[in-house]
């Protein structure tokens, strides 16, 4: 969330910076990239919840075969 509302003030500076040089095609490829960076961040931060997730299920799985096997191995 940090980063969208970070990226969002790097769009409207980089914005008005090349609306004051008076270069419209400037201000239209640095909005393109920004909403692009915007949507890149978002995608990377989405396959890393999903990856942390995935990760906790694969530790809680493996934790529970730990606990399966010492309890077969007791007996």
């Amino acid at each position: 969330m940090t980063k969208s509302i970070a990226l969002s003030f790097v769009l409207a500076a980089s914005l008005g910076l090349a609306a004051c040089s008076g270069h419209a095609d400037n201000a239209a490829n640095a909005s393109a990239n920004a909403a692009e960076n915007a949507s890149n961040a978002a995608d990377n931060a989405m396959n890393a919840a999903v990856n942390a997730a995935d990760n906790a299920g694969n530790a809680a799985e493996n934790a529970s075969n730990v606990a399966s096997n010492a309890a077969a191995n007791a007996m």
